[in-house]
């Protein structure tokens, strides 16, 4: 390609390598990275000597085709943008470029880059000082490490945070082959710093010139304590010979911080192979360059574990990985192998940087701060295995961690060198304690060459703590040089002379020096080249540091007095005291002879041992008892002194057996030890004698103690051993010369025990087969149910003997209980009939098991019942002793009411006889359903008529009923005074329903009617309407009469007053007759006969035909009113219309009238008005004044003459009612009247109304609201209502009565009136008064007391009523009596329909610290009632198991009154008493004596010091008034031997007293030469007699072992103690084994279930389309949770219909609220209709209970509507799953239109779903909804053809009821707003529901999640813990145990075939089912008996 040259001075000349370049030409390697899709090599381009940037980018884009407009950057790896300025210098010849969008782009493809790393000159120089095999015995592989280490120390020593390094081993084959990674969070190297690393022997001080970095030169840090520096990564060398060392080849890969790019650069051994073999340059390679976790170049199987390293890369600014593959094998098996010892060794390298400047004080807290925040992990990952991981903080063995941490107290100091050199330096003493040095013991530098257990030690004489190591170990800036040591300085070296301290004081000090840089140490940090020369030249001084300050005085003296004040302040040393003398010791080595200072006495830890004193040995073997002779030192001493050690010279004990004497260390003196318990044991040293037998059970069937086993169960073979008391199996008694006679046998009876004696059923004998123990086989023949016993009895071959030497031989007696089998067959119990139609019976059933026991199920059944004709159906089958078969429900047809008879087939699945048949006659059931004819809705009947109904009563099956008291009603509404008719249908079940005509008053059209039919006895019978068309009668309803004025007639009303001139006539009276539909009717003459009127008794008929009245005489006078009444009488109405005639005005003689003014001034005129001078004085007699009330007392007439008139005054009414009054004036003949309104008076009363009679008490149930709400009324004096506004009413009460709401102060208003509302109140029970006071016009108006009868509340749990048997006692391990408790009310009354969960019993030991309860309290539940629980409302705790252990416990029952509140009983104190005396046991268990019959009464001694008592079967002591004997005496093995030992005194028997409850025996010895076979085990057999104990008690069997020889008795005996210290270390192991696997278990099974459970929800959340990725798992769902919450929220807040109608209070449980809050509806049309459908019900309460409807009612005096669910006749009620009437038998009998649906499918419940279908069934049975009342008329003129067809509603609001009338305003929904708010509310959205459903599922599934994570962890950490070295060597341990045991057997002539204790032998098994989990109360079992 040509070159491009640029134009100009400077111009570019740049071109491709193809055109040959010339001289002076650069080439450089250029990446297009802009794109994706840019090539992905790199193109070589020659730049000339003379180019500048402008040319340079130009041919750029000429070369890649790129626009010269086009804006690019082009930049060094290291993201350095070249520019004009820095084009020279930066773009170099081989240099690598990137073209790229901007400097920080990330790389879309990765990149090569070209390096050279050609060796520095100091390859030749410094090569070959040191190699890593230089390793003075030790493995170098952790030095490799540590250089990897260092670099990464350097690069994270400027991290602000946490410095954190990682060393991965990847030993896990299925990732790839082994690798080592080493990752730090440093700060990264760039491309150009990764290629320095690459050269070898570049240090930090040459990389200068070529090899300068991109940051600037070596600066050295500044002083740190303890040269903490971090500047340990120093000479270029080290990393990369650890790598090679390591492994075949490193992968460099790194990140800077302020780079985008990571750089990766491989460094093979295989490619500087390769390219020396193809004479290529080996120094040379590439830089990958590319994003952070892009793999994509990682294709070797052999490194798959590099993807998951670079996925990691993505969380990180900065880092490091040092990646190592082609691990050495040998490197791979030591790092596995040896993980604790490589890690122990870096934590002691690094132990400074890692604690910080004091190292690690365990005891001090740790803080992250400045010195301790380096976080080195080593990790390492194996196939199938947990990963390895530990942080070396967390190492508490390495050496300086020991060494801090020993030390009593430290001496610092500092040496000063020439030059710069500083070296700080502490020294540490470790102070010697009593027995010990306290110098930690280094594993590589072993200080001890012997074991310390030997008995050889106690002559080293000076035991050095330090032995052979030096004192100082050496840190180089921080880290450890570990092949270089210091032994010591000049004044810190023991003296010659003797000095201030003891010479072996210089033996327990270590030290550590703390060098910087300025001493020179090797290329790979493992020694130190310089620094031992330089401080112990001349020159240099040493400075003690005090409190952080230097100290110039001398050192030698400094340190020798701190030294000695360390030995006087910590050594714990041995003060020899009472010296007797210096002997030698010729049994010793001529070496160690002499000379031994002897003493009599020594203090040692506090404690003083003198000659003479009972003391045991420690560490040896075996262990040694017996009494001090004296001491033994080495060396030249007189008098006291102290020393660390000496000898103690022991006259073992008792002196009879062991007649020698022992020398140990006093070291070997057990400390611990007291002086009784030597006593004790010498004491007992002689007891040998055979103890009970051992019974195991090989294969299975167990039979446990007391066990309760089915009939048939087998009792599984048996394995006896006849053990003696040290556990030991024999099989005749002990002896050699005993001879075939003497073999042991053993017999086994089983004994049925019966009311008419015991029965010996099963009975055998085993003896022992040598090679195999005694053996019995499985026993399958017990069948009768009764107590046994299985009795195993040692008896002696040939005789049978069971007792030997008078003492019997060993037994046991296991018994135990035969209960029925499990039931195969099954018979009916007796039946409760009469059986009904849908009536729920029982049907009992009796169990038998194959041997015709009675049994009883236990197991889930499902009975099938069959019977031909018939449905049934049962609700549940009860377990246990009486088994039910509950609630059995038939349907089915039968003939009469007399019923019909059927065979009920009774099918129980899984017995083997599995059917019986029951016969059973059926009766109809109860009354469910009302048939009634004619079967039309809608029946027509004129006004006045009766109409007659056929009724049927049917049950739920059509079949007709009858019942006593079945009373049919017929109530009709619609109208006022409506008949009601009645049948009685008692004794047919149907009847014919009719009664009294209808008759509707004032009926003008046709009018619809409601006809209820219903029982009013059969609540749950559903009532039939029908609908009644009333047509108005045609008969005469209505009369009028009229006044005919010309051609005008006036109608003259019922009751009118006429109004006529005095005198006249009126004439033209008619009148008119109408039927009730408005509709004149003709008056014929039979009507005419029918009419009468009251002014005259002759009518003319003939006007009557034509309609006149006759005429009427209106009277003259006021006094004489004319009443006129017209009637009209018939068979079916009686009429009448009356009208009163009275004068208008008066004619006087000259026209002249009275008349009233309004001054009540009377004046007389003429009839046009002119006033007559009629009055004189005279006159005022003739003048009267009448009226009603008048009080004419003060009325006062005057004769006014200028007026000529007449003055009325002082007119005054008698008090009574206010309104209007008529006055009466009557002068002479004439009268007129006026019209006065009276009013009332001021206030001066209060009256309550609509209140009860205040004489009674009113009654009010505390908390409850009064029955009305207070409303009072001002009245003045006469009780007149006084309508004054604004008067202030208050009420007065006492103190403790409370009102809610408070009392506040009401003012009347304008009627006068005040309503305070209704009040609730609270207050005692009793009488309480209440007073209404009023304030007018400042005076206090008193009002009525209202009395009120404060009554408890029945529904308000006050206090728990416990009833139990107090005189009873309560024994350990038995059962406590029945407990009843009822929770009782305010009335004192039990409070009933409680659910039984809320009652609880705890109950608790009682303590000191107060009488609450414990949070491990344990609790109980009641029980289930019981049949024949008479108290209702009573709760029963039975058969609660007593606790095992006497003492003093707390019960307390509770009532769970809501969630957070519990109302307790009184607490209830009972005593635990022992139970029944059962055995005898020692105080503390003796070790098994072995005696022998010499002179010495030490080893004749049997007992000492036994206390023995009697427990009952919980070890609890008891028998303290028991008074009598324990007789001892001595048997053997075998009954016929008579060769037994004798007691002191050549008694076979001692007697020993027994009181309070206990018997002390202080010693028991055998007689001197005593009788008995050698090597032989006998008993002691403690026997008690106790006179008053009817029963006989256990006696204790004691085995001892007798020997005729007396060293052989102390062998034996030092055997039988190492033997039982064996056996209780091997229970403890297998305890330990056992529970950890067990656990395990347990958790691998929770591991199943949580994973299961998360498979299960995740699949579930798929269904609803919920995803959940695999990892990152809970953050994703805590995102989706916060969104769905949120659009939940969303949905809720959304505006929706709601009923406003107020609920009814549910004051208990039985209250479900009104109906109207029942049901929600969705759609907005349909909820509108059926809303007003329901109008009249929707108010209504519903209640579980009669009794609470009546309870209501009675609140509310009758006003509230209630309805009670369980007067519901039920079976009357709509099946909800029927389909609709356009359905015949499945198919579609027509197409309907109009969506119909039932209106009950269109409800949904919030709660109580079943009471609300029970409720919303009666109320809207079958009524369907239709979209419009067309679709409606189609479907209901279709459905008629078929069937009959309910009430239909339409979605517009029509209505067509099951009669088939429509229209009109009853028939027609008004629009929603007019329903006032008394519509269903709609329900929360679909999608709501949804989120909830969702929501909930991922709630579960994070529990979930956690729920595996947590449980995964746990089973992995147990997993490890089982296979921790720790438990590998404790297994070790216990096969060691084992082993050692089974020698020490044999060697005491045991079965070493055998379990080593009972109670692991009977451990409890576990059935191991689908999981491995045993029940939570065996493994509790498990886990005390390993205890």
């Amino acid at each position: 390609m040509a070159a491009a040259d640029g134009g100009g001075p400077g111009g570019a000349s740049v071109g491709t390598v193809e055109d040959g370049g010339g001289v002076g030409h650069r080439t450089v390697y250029l990446f297009d990275r802009r794109e994706k899709e840019s090539e992905l090599g790199d193109r070589p381009l020659q730049v000339g000597e003379r180019s500048d940037y402008v040319g340079f980018r130009a041919t750029v884009c000429q070369t890649l085709g790129i626009s010269p407009e086009e804006k690019f950057v082009i930049t060094t790896t290291s993201r350095k943008e070249i520019t004009c300025d820095n084009f020279d210098e930066t773009v170099k010849d081989g240099v690598t470029l990137y073209l790229l969008q901007s400097v920080n782009q990330l790389l879309l493809t990765a990149t090569k880059e070209r390096i050279d790393f050609l060796p520095h000159y100091d390859t030749l120089v410094k090569s070959g000082m040191y190699e890593y095999y230089a390793s003075e015995g030790q493995n170098p592989l952790p030095f490799a490490l540590a250089e990897l280490i260092d670099n990464s120390l350097s690069a994270t020593s400027r991290n602000t945070g946490v410095r954190r390094i990682q060393i991965k081993l990847l030993f896990d084959e299925t990732q790839g082959k082994p690798a080592v990674a080493v990752i730090d969070n440093g700060r990264g190297m760039t491309s150009k710093q990764l290629n320095n690393w690459a050269v070898y022997r570049l240090s930090k001080f040459t990389r200068q010139g070529d090899f300068e970095s991109d940051h600037s030169g070596y600066v050295r840090p500044v002083p740190v304590p303890r040269s903490l520096n971090s500047d340990i990564s120093y000479f270029g060398v080290g990393g990369k010979q650890a790598v090679f060392f390591v492994g075949q080849s490193a992968r460099m890969i790194s990140k800077p911080a302020d780079s985008q790019d990571v750089h990766e650069l491989v460094l093979s051994k295989e490619d500087f192979e390769k390219k020396e073999k193809n004479k290529e340059a080996i120094y040379s390679g590439y830089i990958r360059n590319r994003k952070p976790s892009d793999s994509v170049h990682i294709t070797n199987d052999d490194e798959r574990f590099l993807h998951h390293l670079i996925i990691e890369e993505k969380e990180k600014d900065s880092f490091t990985a040092v990646v190592i593959t082609g691990v050495q094998p040998e490197h791979i098996q030591y790092l596995k192998n040896y993980f604790h010892l490589w890690t122990r060794q870096l934590a002691h390298i690094y132990h400074y940087y890692i604690h910080g400047p004091k190292g690690n004080e365990i005891q001090t807290s740790k803080e992250v701060g400045p010195f301790n925040n380096i976080d080195i992990e080593i990790s390492m990952f194996e196939k199938g295995k947990a990963p390895k991981i530990v942080n070396l903080r967390e190492i508490q063995d390495d050496m300086q961690t020991l060494y801090i941490n020993t030390a009593a107290d430290s001496f610092e100091f500092k040496a000063h060198v020439e030059g710069d050199g500083v070296v700080e330096g502490i020294i540490r003493y470790h102070p010697f304690l009593y027995d010990r040095e306290t110098y930690p013991d280094d594993p590589c530098f072993p200080s001890k060459l012997k074991d310390e257990d030997d008995d050889d030690d106690c002559f080293i004489l000076e035991k050095a703590a330090r032995g052979k190591r030096p004192i100082f170990e050496c840190f180089w800036n921080g880290r450890l040089i570990p092949y270089t040591s210091v032994e010591d300085f000049d004044w810190c070296t023991p003296p010659k002379k003797r000095g201030l301290a003891p010479i072996e004081c210089y033996n327990r000090i270590s030290g550590a020096l703390f060098t910087n840089d300025k001493f020179q140490v090797s290329t790979n940090k493992l020694t130190f080249m310089d620094l031992e020369l330089k401080l112990k030249d001349k020159n240099t001084l040493f400075t003690r540091i005090l409190n952080g300050q230097e100290q110039r005085m001398k050192i030698d003296r400094e340190f020798a007095l701190w030294l000695k004040d360390c030995h006087e302040k910590y050594d714990k040393q041995i003060k020899f005291t009472l010296f007797k003398g210096t002997i030698t010791r010729p049994d010793l080595p001529s070496k160690k002879q002499g000379p031994w200072a002897t003493y009599a006495a020594i203090e040692w830890d506090g404690k003083i041992y003198k000659a003479g004193q009972l003391v045991k040995t420690i560490k040896t073997l075996p262990l040694f008892y017996g009494s001090i002779v004296r001491f033994f030192l080495y060396g030249d001493h007189d008098g006291e002194v102290y020393a660390t050690g000496g000898e103690v010279q022991i006259a073992m004990e008792p002196q009879a057996l062991y007649d020698e004497v022992k020398t140990v260390p006093i070291a070997k003196l057990d400390r611990t030890v007291a002086e009784k318990a030597v006593k004790k044991y010498v004491e007992d040293e002689m007891a040998r004698l055979p103890d009970r037998l051992s019974v195991t059970w090989p294969e299975g069937d167990e039979l446990l103690p007391n066990e309760i086993r089915p009939a048939g169960t087998p009792i599984g073979a048996l394995r006896i051993e006849i053990l003696n008391k040290k556990g030991e199996a024999m099989q005749k008694l002990p002896g050699t010369s005993h001879g075939g006679s003497k073999k042991l046998l053993v017999e086994l009876k089983v004994i049925l025990h019966s009311s008419s004696g015991n029965k010996e059923i099963i009975s055998h004998i085993s003896q022992h087969g040598g090679k195999w123990p005694y053996w019995f086989k499985k026993m399958e023949n017990i069948q009768k149910l009764g107590n046994y016993t299985l009795k195993l009895q040692v008896v002696l071959n040939e005789s049978n003997a069971d007792t030997y030497a008078g003492r019997p031989l060993p037994s046991k007696a296991i018994k135990f209980s035969v209960k029925e089998g499990k039931p195969e067959k099954f018979s009916f119990g007796l039946l409760d009939p009469p059986f009904r139609v849908g009536l729920p019976f029982n049907i009992p059933l009796e169990f038998q098991d194959e041997f015709g026991h009675t049994s009883q199920l236990v197991t889930d059944i499902q009975p099938v019942l069959e019977a031909s004709g018939l449905s049934l159906h049962y609700e549940e089958i009860t377990k246990g002793p009486n088994c039910v078969i509950r609630g059995v429900t038939a349907k089915g047809p039968v003939n009469s009411c007399q019923g019909k008879n059927y065979n009920l087939k009774v099918i129980l699945p899984g017995l083997k006889e599995d059917s019986q048949i029951l016969k059973i006659r059926l009766l109809p059931g109860h009354p469910r359903r009302l048939k009634v004819k004619p079967d039309s809705e809608i029946l027509v009947i004129e006004n006045g008529t009766a109409f007659p109904f056929q009724v049927e009563v049917l049950d739920e099956s059509d079949n007709i009923t009858a019942q006593p008291k079945l009373i049919v009603h017929c109530k009709f509404s619609g109208a006022p005074n409506l008949p009601v008719y009645v049948v009685d249908c008692s004794s047919s079940g149907t009847s014919i329903l009719t009664g009294s005509a209808i008759q509707v008053q004032n009926i003008k059209k046709d009018q619809t009617l409601k006809a209820r039919i219903e029982i009013p006895s059969c609540k749950d019978v559903a009532p039939v309407e029908k609908t009644i068309k009333l047509l108005p009668s045609s008969h005469v309803a209505r009369l009028q009469i009229f006044s005919v004025e010309g051609q005008k007639a006036i109608q003259i009303k019922h009751q009118d007053e006429v109004n006529w001139i005095a005198g006249d006539v009126m004439h033209n009276l008619i009148f008119q007759m109408y039927d009730e539909g408005e509709r004149e009717i003709n008056i014929t003459s039979a009507l005419a006969e029918k009419i009468k009127v009251n002014w005259t008794p002759e009518i003319n008929k003939e006007h009557l035909l034509q309609g006149l009245l006759p005429d009427v005489q209106v009277p003259t006078s006021v006094k004489d009113m004319r009443y006129c009444q017209v009637s009209f009488q018939d068979d079916h109405v009686s009429l009448e219309s009356a009208f009163t005639v009275r004068f208008l005005y008066l004619l006087l003689k000259d026209n002249t009238k009275i008349k009233l003014l309004p001054f009540l001034v009377i004046i007389i005129t003429d009839q046009y008005g002119n006033q007559i001078q009629a009055f004189s004085p005279s006159s005022l007699s003739a003048l009267s004044v009448a009226g009603v009330g008048l009080d004419s007392s003060n009325l006062k007439t005057t004769f006014q003459e200028n007026t000529q008139s007449i003055s009325v005054r002082g007119i005054r009414f008698i008090p009574g009612p206010p309104g209007n009054k008529d006055l009466c004036f009557t002068w002479r003949e004439f009268s007129d009247f006026i019209r006065v309104q009276l009013i009332s008076g001021p206030p001066a009363k209060l009256l309550l109304l609509d209140w009860p009679e205040l004489k009674e008490f009113i009654p009010v149930i505390n908390g409850r609201d009064l029955q009305n709400p207070i409303i009072v009324q001002l009245c003045d004096q006469w009780d007149n209502p006084a309508p004054v506004p604004h008067v202030k009413i208050s009420l007065t009460k006492a103190s403790n009565l409370k009102l809610m709401p408070s009392n506040q102060q009401h003012k009347t208003d304008e009627k006068g009136r005040a309503n305070l509302g209704v009040f609730s109140v609270f207050a005692p029970r009793g009488e309480h008064t209440v007073q209404v006071k009023a304030i007018y016009n400042k005076s206090i108006i008193e009002g009525p007391v209202i009395k009120l009868m404060i009554l408890p509340d029945p529904e308000k749990p006050v206090r728990l009523n416990v009833k139990y048997d107090k005189d009873a006692s309560f024994l350990a391990g038995g059962l406590f009596t029945d407990f009843m408790i009822s929770v009782i009310s305010e009335d004192d009354s039990i409070i009933k329909n409680i659910n039984p969960a809320r009652i609880s019993m705890k109950m608790w030991k009682l303590s000191t610290s107060g009488n609450r309860p414990p949070a491990n309290a344990e609790t109980f539940s009641c029980n289930k009632i019981k049949d024949n629980d008479k108290e209702d409302g009573c709760f029963y705790f039975r058969d609660k198991v007593i606790p095992n252990k006497v003492g003093a416990y707390c019960i307390q029952f509770g009532f769970m009154m809501d969630k957070t509140n519990i109302l307790n009983s009184e607490q209830i104190i009972v005593d635990v008493l022992p139970n029944q005396p059962v055995k005898l046991v020692p105080k503390i268990k003796p070790p098994t004596p072995a005696v022998s019959n010499v002179r010495s009464v030490a080893s004749r001694t049997l007992v000492r010091d036994l206390h023995l008592s009697i427990t009952d079967d919980y070890n609890n002591h008891t028998g303290i008034d028991l008074v009598g004997t324990i007789v001892a005496t001595i048997k053997g093995s075998n009954e016929e031997d008579t060769d037994t030992p004798l007691f002191i005194g050549k008694v076979r028997t001692l007697e020993f007293p027994f009181v309070n409850g206990s018997a002390e025996i202080t010693s028991l010895v055998l007689a001197e030469s005593s009788p008995g076979r050698d090597s032989t085990e006998y008993f002691i057999i403690f026997e008690p007699q106790l006179p008053l104990l009817s029963r006989t008690l256990e006696p204790y069997i004691l085995p001892f072992m007798f020997y005729n020889d007396v060293k052989k008795q102390q062998q034996m005996a030092a055997l039988t103690k190492e033997k039982d210290q064996l056996s209780q270390s091997i229970i403890m192991y297998k305890s330990l084994f056992e529970a950890g696997q067990q656990l395990l278990n347990e958790m691998k099974c929770q591991v199943e279930e949580a994973r299961l459970k998360e498979a299960q929800l995740r699949n579930e959340l798929k269904i609803h389309n919920i995803d959940i990725p695999t990892t990152q798992q809970v953050p994703h769902i805590e995102t989706l949770l916060k969104r769905k919450l949120s659009e939940q929220e969303e949905l809720k807040k959304k505006p929706r219909r709601s009923c406003t109608l107020p609920n009814y209070t549910k004051g208990s449980g039985d209250v479900l609220g009104k109906i109207a809050h029942l049901a929600q509806i969705e759609d907005d049309r349909a909820a509108m209709v059926i809303s007003w459908h329901l109008a009249s019900d929707m108010d209504c309460v519903v209640t579980l209970t009669t009794d609470a409807a009546r309870r209501i009612y009675d609140e509310t005096q009758g006003r509230q509507q209630v309805l009670p669910l369980d007067s519901i006749y039920k079976k009357t009620l709509p099946d909800w799953k029927r389909s609709l009437p356009h359905f015949r038998n499945g198919k579609l009998y027509f197409k309907p239109i109009g969506d119909p649906v039932f209106a009950r499918d269109l409800l949904t419940f919030p709660d109580n779903i079943e009471h609300c279908e029970t409720v919303f069934g009666m109320l809207l049975g079958d009524t369907i909804i239709l979209d419009n009342l067309d679709a409606a008329n189609h479907y209901r003129k279709e459905v008629v053809k078929i069937t009959h067809c309910p009430t239909l509603l339409t979605r517009d609001g029509d209505r067509i009821r099951s009669n088939g009338k429509f229209g009109g305003l009853q028939n027609k929904a008004p629009p929603m707003d007019k329903l006032r708010g008394m519509v269903f509310g709609a329900p929360v959205p679909k999608q709501c529901l949804i989120l909830g459903e969702q929501i909930d599922l991922l709630q579960q599934y994070r529990s979930a999640v956690c729920k595996l994570d947590s449980v995964n962890k746990d089973f992995n950490s147990q997993l490890e813990y089982l296979h921790t070295p720790d438990m590998k060597k404790k297994k070790q341990e216990l096969d060691e145990h084992e082993k050692n045991l089974k020698l020490i057997e044999e060697k005491l002539g045991m079965t070493p075939i055998r379990k080593c204790n009972d109670s692991l032998r009977q451990s409890p098994k576990v059935e191991m089912t689908d999981c491995p989990i045993p029940p939570k109360r065996m493994r509790r079992e498990v886990t005390r008996q390993n205890r």
